[in-house]
C-alpha cells in the first residue's frame, strides 16, 4: 500500500510532509521544500539509530547543503513519512537513499517524541518524531549520498552516548534530546513512551 508514496518520491515528483495537529492527527499536506522557515508547522519525521552487530552506531553528519543544521552530526538517518506512506517503509526507504543500506529488526523506541528548535537565522524544526532502531546486517555496504551526507562513522553506542551526555560531542539538537532518553544497551531497546501519533502507521 504504501509503494506508490515511495515510487513518486524516487521519480522526482514533489515531496510533501505530512502537517499534524497537537494530537498527532494528520491534517493536510505540505512540499518538504516549503515547509520548513521561521514559522514551521508541526509535521511528522523520524529519526532512525541504525547499529551493527557489534553495536556501533552509524553516526552521520548533515551535508553542508542541507537547509537545516548543514555540517552538523547526528544520527544515523532522519526523514518524513510521504503521505499514505507506512513508517517502517518510510525510514527502509531513506536509509537505502541516504546510505545504500538495508536493515533488519526496525522498531519503535520512543514513539511519542516531539521536538521545537530554532537555528540561528530562525529558521525551525518542529516535529513529531517516533525515534527508531535498526540493524545493519552489513556495514561494509555503506554508500553515503553526498547530497544528504557529508561524512559517516561508525561508533561504539556507550561510547557515544556517554560522550553526548557529558557535552563531549556535538551533535544535532534533536540528536542530544533522544540520546539522553536512550538506553545503554540500544540493540534491546524496547519501545517506552507510549503510543505512536495518530497519523502513523508501522
Amino acid at each position: 500500500m504504501s509503494a506508490g508514496p515511495a515510487r513518486a518520491v524516487e521519480s522526482g515528483a514533489v515531496e510533501e510532509v505530512v502537517l499534524l495537529d497537537e494530537r498527532g492527527h494528520a491534517i493536510g499536506t505540505q512540499a518538504k521544500a516549503e515547509v520548513h522557515h521561521t514559522q514551521t508547522p508541526l509535521h511528522l519525521a523520524f529519526s532512525c539509530y541504525l547499529l551493527d552487530d557489534a553495536g556501533r552506531l552509524l553516526l552521520t553528519r548533515r551535508a553542508d547543503g542541507k537547509v537545516t543544521w548543514p555540517g552538523v552530526w547526528t544520527n544515523s538517518c532522519c526523514g518524513h513519512p510521504a503521505p499514505g506512506e507506512t513508517l517502517t517503509d518510510a525510514v527502509r526507504r531513506r536509509v537505502q537513499q541516504e546510505l545504500g543500506l538495508e536493515l533488519t529488526d526496525l522498531r519503535p523506541v520512543l514513539p511519542t517524541f516531539r521536538y521545537r528548535v530554532e537555528m540561528a537565522d530562525g529558521t525551525v524544526e518542529n516535529e513529531m518524531c517516533p525515534v527508531l532502531v535498526a540493524t545493519c546486517p552489513d556495514p561494509g555496504a555503506l554508500a553515503p549520498d553526498p547530497d544528504e551526507v557529508g561524512a559517516a562513522e561508525w561508533v561504539p553506542w556507550p561510547q557515544f552516548r556517554d560522550d553526548v551526555l557529558a557535552g563531549r560531542r556535538d551533535v544535532s539538537p534533536w540528536c542530544a534530546l533522544q540520546v539522553a532518553d536512550l538506553p545503554a544497551d540500544l540493540l534491546g531497546a524496547e519501545s517506552v513512551g507510549g503510543a505512536l501519533p495518530p497519523a502513523v502507521r508501522l
